[in-house]
């Protein structure tokens, strides 16, 4: 198997709002990958521009980031013609490696704009070599950038950051100073194309946790009926966990439950509702073992929940009343 090391550039409306901004808020002007066999030797390279179709004129901070300019795009090809070139150069038998976790979101977004879907079926498995440096290298960091990543293994920066192909060089530099074994148990799943049916549906077990990728729902309503979507199962001995905090609402619109496995503790949930491209939802939740303080964190979200809720029960209540008073004492107003 072989490993492809990406990177995109693209282009977005240069003066605010376009009719297209829904369906490709992002168009990609640059593709740049490194092709690198299982031992991480590098095969070969990929580098062309793409003439624009959606947001023909360059913008400014893309210019000035990139470097890129408006003749050399005006002069290459469209994106069908280099995608298809680029999505053959890929081979068969090969993984993605990028660094972080948009640039697949937006080559399947540019790939269904230009009804070309097919030449990537997903959900696709990969290497974000972003979230692996920082779980291998840099724990306590909360975001690395690129050039910090290189700094820190010393690694030398003969070639301009922000074009695609020098980038992608560089992930792949970074990559080969990671431990492969642990990256094999470190992947990640691009869901963009997400499951359609039950049968479809993603159950990704990981060291330390679970993931589970629904099929599509009409409503969040809809989504925490299924039982599937709200149970909890230990995900190392596979026993019903139970539930000691039913699942709520709580931070950025998350939903979140605690449950006990007699055998290995806590286990705290998290479930996020996504929204498709087509106004559908599916629903990506997570289990992780928790200790004492986590658990207490969860118990102290919930409380928090409940205080706000009966503040607004109060708020609500009292402005009611105010209001019913002041309806009283202008009847008799009128009535003087």
């Amino acid at each position: 198997m072989n490993y492809v090391v990406v990177d995109f550039e693209w282009n977005q409306a240069a003066y605010g709002r376009h009719p297209e901004g829904r369906r490709l808020p992002f168009e990609i002007i640059e593709i740049g990958a490194v092709l690198l066999d299982e031992n991480l030797n590098e095969i070969d390279r990929f580098s062309e521009t793409i003439r624009p179709k959606v947001y023909r004129k360059l913008h400014h901070v893309t210019r000035d980031l990139t470097g890129i300019t408006q003749e050399e795009l005006n002069r290459s090809d469209p994106f069908p013609y280099i995608a298809v070139d680029f999505m053959l150069w890929c081979g068969e038998d090969f993984t993605f490696c990028t660094w972080g976790d948009t640039d697949l979101i937006e080559l399947q977004r540019n790939l269904k704009y230009y009804h070309l879907q097919d030449l990537l079926e997903g959900p696709i498995r990969y290497y974000n070599i972003q979230k692996m440096f920082k779980a291998l290298c840099q724990p306590e960091v909360s975001a690395a950038s690129l050039e910090s990543a290189i700094d820190y293994f010393g690694l030398p920066k003969d070639d301009a950051f922000h074009r695609a192909v020098n980038d992608a060089a560089y992930t792949a530099e970074i990559f080969r100073q990671l431990d492969l074994e642990k990256c094999d148990k470190l992947y990640s799943v691009d869901y963009y194309q997400n499951p359609k049916c039950r049968e479809e549906e993603l159950h990704l077990n990981y060291e330390d946790g679970y993931k589970y990728v629904s099929r599509e729902f009409r409503n969040k309503e809809e989504a925490m009926a299924d039982k599937e979507v709200r149970a909890t199962r230990c995900f190392i001995c596979g026993r019903a966990a139970r539930k000691k905090l039913f699942w709520f609402t709580g931070k950025a619109k998350g939903c979140y439950c605690l449950a006990w496995c007699p055998e290995h503790g806590y286990l705290q949930g998290r479930i996020r509702i996504k929204h498709t491209d087509e106004d559908a939802i599916y629903v990506v939740k997570t289990l992780r073992l928790a200790d004492e303080e986590a658990a207490d964190r969860i118990r102290e979200m919930k409380q928090d929940v409940i205080q706000k809720r009966r503040e607004r029960r109060h708020r609500i209540v009292s402005e009611s009343k105010a209001g019913k008073s002041a309806g009283k004492n202008r009847k008799k107003a009128a009535e003087q």
